[in-house]
């Protein structure tokens, strides 16, 4: 089954759930999302996947989350992800893809739900 993980190779929990799923023998397509983030479309997909809404994916501390005024009760579903799209670093990973589930991999063992 394919699977695919958004990654950040910098951040420790990412590369831990990347680990995990090599040593449970899954070959995941790894996607760095800060060099190429997901569409519009593709977030779309991925929020339902999870059954989360737009703020629940962000990191709400990153620099951009307030500097964008995020928290802003009157931005639309659509502005949030465009935000996301913009900024890439505002998207919580990693987010690990297998066939038609989704996770978050915060603790990485989450992952295992998915495998």
């Amino acid at each position: 089954m394919p699977t695919i993980i958004y990654h950040n190779p910098r951040c420790s929990k990412s590369r831990q759930t990347l680990q995990l799923l090599a040593e449970h023998g899954v070959e995941a397509q790894v996607i760095n999302y800060l060099d190429t983030p997901p569409s519009h479309a593709e977030l779309e997909r991925i929020l339902q996947l999870l059954g989360l809404e737009p703020r629940e994916l962000m990191r709400h501390k990153e620099a951009e989350y307030t500097s964008q005024r995020l928290d802003d009760p009157a931005l639309t579903r659509d502005a949030l992800i465009d935000a996301m799209v913009q900024h890439p670093r505002l998207i919580e990973r990693p987010i690990v893809i297998r066939g038609k589930q989704a996770i978050i991999g915060r603790p990485p063992e989450k992952v295992l739900e998915i495998l």
